[in-house]
């Protein structure tokens, strides 16, 4: 919706009595309320731990993370020693 039509939807909530903006009030909430209910609620990381079998991917996460660092350590070595001193 845009910036214009809401303004007019404001102004036009401003002309109703307070019966009619109490009614606006209360479609509007159970409109809110069963769109809340709609959407899918989020996961939490505790509801889906343990799903993937270790190793996921082939490799121990521990592995994973040591041979990605040396892999890290030998890329920057490479790269200072093509720097010019």
């Amino acid at each position: 919706m845009s910036y214009n039509n809401l303004q007019k939807l404001k102004q036009q909530a401003d002309t109703l009595t307070l019966e009619e903006q109490l009614e606006l009030i209360a479609y509007l909430a159970e409109k809110a309320r069963q769109t809340q209910h709609i959407t899918k609620p989020r996961q939490r990381w505790n509801e889906i731990r343990g799903l993937v079998p270790a190793p996921a991917l082939g490799e121990d996460a521990q592995t994973w993370v040591s041979r990605t660092r040396q892999e890290a350590n030998e890329h920057r070595e490479s790269q200072l020693k093509n720097i010019p001193p």
